[in-house]
């Protein structure tokens, strides 16, 4: 085919996707250079501007290790990363959903622990938080048996590969529900935290006059075999920054009460202010399957 205009390219192109044997592969390239060639026809992109855009895509991959991922720092500052997870979950976007984002900092193989145990054995420095959470289907009925992952930012805002004074798999564990549908453990409040702004998501931020600032949240990996794996955030409503995430992650029922207490905590070693959550996941039928680690 020789292309004649600017209009032809597209059809061209559009014929081209067509032929593409897997129906579903097909549907997604058709749709992709439909929009994105209309996208470059309603912005008029300029090839200075399109030379950019390659580059910080490119950077995007390059800075992308086994520490850090910057693409899905990126595709949750645009809010695509939330709309995905919105409109697979909540009867395809129609109702609530405890589904949330995955975040860069998921790890593999978090340390086993028992219902009640503290995921910060070493006792960085924090408010004392004691958490209990539920997990049921969607009758209401008690899972038992779920393995659930738990994973957190501590009292500066650093998660645990972050830092070379913190020890392996610190704030992170493992546990199983029981009978009850529940876990419980010991923890600190975790703080809010500004994501990596070192490299393009940062550039883009500043240039758009916005904060890299996350709301305090506490992450939440729920799985077993005949129920769709949950991955969740839920969120401190008393946060300074709860209505303005720079990750699009804050939903309305995802809004944890986060209590802080005076009077007597549930552990003896524990004087002054002391934080409480209860929070209900409710699970759907479908595939447990792990996702893939954004980060080693």
């Amino acid at each position: 085919m020789i292309v004649e205009n600017q209009l032809q390219l597209t059809d061209f192109a559009l014929d081209v996707m067509k032929r593409t044997p897997d129906p579903r592969l097909r549907e997604i390239t058709t749709s992709l250079i439909k929009h994105l060639h209309a996208f470059v026809r309603e912005t008029r992109l300029t090839e200075r501007e399109f030379q950019d855009g390659c580059a910080l895509i490119a950077e995007l991959g390059q800075r992308t290790n086994d520490l850090h991922n910057e693409v899905v720092l990126m595709a949750g500052s645009l809010g695509v990363s939330s709309l995905v997870c919105l409109l697979n979950n909540g009867d395809n976007g129609n109702t609530e959903t405890n589904q949330n984002l995955l975040g860069p900092f998921w790890r593999l193989n978090s340390p086993r622990m028992k219902n009640g145990e503290s995921i910060n054995p070493k006792g960085t420095p924090g408010t004392a938080m004691f958490v209990k959470a539920r997990f049921v289907d969607t009758a209401g009925k008690p899972i038992e048996g779920a393995e659930v992952d738990i994973w957190q930012a501590d009292d500066d805002g650093f998660y645990e590969n972050q830092l070379d004074r913190e020890y392996d798999m610190n704030l992170r564990g493992k546990f199983t529900t029981d009978a009850n549908g529940e876990i419980s453990f010991r923890s600190i409040m975790p703080l809010g935290y500004p994501i990596p702004t070192e490299g393009p998501v940062g550039r883009l931020l500043k240039a758009q006059g916005r904060h890299p600032y996350r709301p305090a949240h506490l992450h939440f990996l729920a799985h077993k075999p005949g129920f769709k794996t949950l991955i969740s955030q839920v969120y401190d409503n008393a946060d300074p920054r709860i209505e303005t995430d720079a990750q699009f992650g804050v939903t309305r029922a995802l809004v944890g009460e986060f209590k802080r207490h005076s009077d007597k905590a549930p552990a003896a070693d524990v004087t002054g202010e002391w934080v409480s959550l209860d929070y209900a996941f409710r699970l759907e039928p479908g595939e447990s399957r792990l996702p893939r680690p954004p980060i080693k």
